[in-house]
């Protein structure tokens, strides 16, 4: 019995420890886009999304 509840206990540390390093990294790349955004020159940001526009083909002009 007691190997059994190490067993579950030891996959449950595992899968809690798993949705941290998912949280981290998720709050990590998003601080990293609004610190990119934030410090960009407005006409920088312009003519990335510009280009991003015509990349996918939606029209802007």
């Amino acid at each position: 019995m007691k190997a059994n509840f190490l067993k579950n206990h030891s996959s449950a540390t595992g899968a809690r420890t798993s949705d941290l390093v998912s949280i981290v990294a998720a709050a990590l790349i998003g601080v990293g886009i609004i610190w990119t955004v934030g410090m960009a020159q407005a006409a920088t940001l312009h003519d990335a999304a510009h280009d991003v526009r015509h990349t996918t083909g939606f029209p802007c002009h």
